[in-house]
């Protein structure tokens, strides 16, 4: 592979920086968007018992000792809990923006790269082709031995970029799909979450 990797030329050394580079940022968003990730049920049954038990300050420490955007999510809504439903909403959905962006931090890097390794990649073998014919040019032979050796090394710069473009485009996927889910679980906690404070109202 190392072999392979220094035949390729210039062109692999971006290459290289880019699947290094993506590869920092897939771990770093794994480890956020794990712990991002809580039991979402457990969560509103500890926030339903301390609404009863304790009204809403007492749902407000268990946010604060919950981590998730859907703590915090919360947190902000009860906050303005004693302004009314309205007020709760659009703390929660202002709230939920901000949550947002945090959880989708750092994929339009992983985006970047995965168009730009194939780029380079096929900017290299075209660079690499164009230095084969010239060398058939210098040799003034068409021997296939010139032609499969330049060709061959051309086209390591294209397979090496689209190698790391299919793995950092896998990481990509996995974190929109965990995203999905966070979101999910966000929107469905806060419905239920304001039909609670509803009742509330209600009594």
């Amino acid at each position: 592979m190392v072999e392979y990797f220094l035949r390729g030329g210039t062109f692999m050394w971006p290459i290289l920086a880019l699947l290094i580079f993506g590869l920092a940022i897939s771990l770093e968003r794994f480890y956020s968007l794990t712990r991002a990730s809580v039991n979402t049920r457990k969560f509103m049954e500890k926030i339903r018992n301390a609404l009863n038990e304790g009204g809403i300050e007492a749902a407000k420490d268990v946010c604060e000792n919950t981590r998730g955007p859907v703590a915090s999510i919360f947190h902000a809504g009860l906050m303005r809990a004693n302004k009314g439903l309205e007020h709760v909403e659009k703390a929660i959905m202002n709230s939920g923006s901000i949550e947002m962006a945090f959880l989708e931090r750092g994929l339009v890097w992983l985006a970047t790269v995965i168009s730009l390794a194939p780029m380079l990649g096929f900017t290299g073998t075209v660079v690499g082709m164009i230095k084969a014919f010239n060398d058939i040019a210098a040799a003034n032979d068409i021997s296939p031995a010139i032609v499969a050796d330049g060709i061959g090394i051309a086209l390591l710069t294209t397979a090496f970029g689209l190698i790391v473009a299919i793995i950092v485009q896998l990481f990509h996927n996995y974190f929109i799909s965990k995203i999905d889910r966070i979101v999910i679980d966000m929107e469905e906690s806060t419905i239920e979450l304001v039909d609670i404070l509803m009742a509330r109202e209600g009594k």
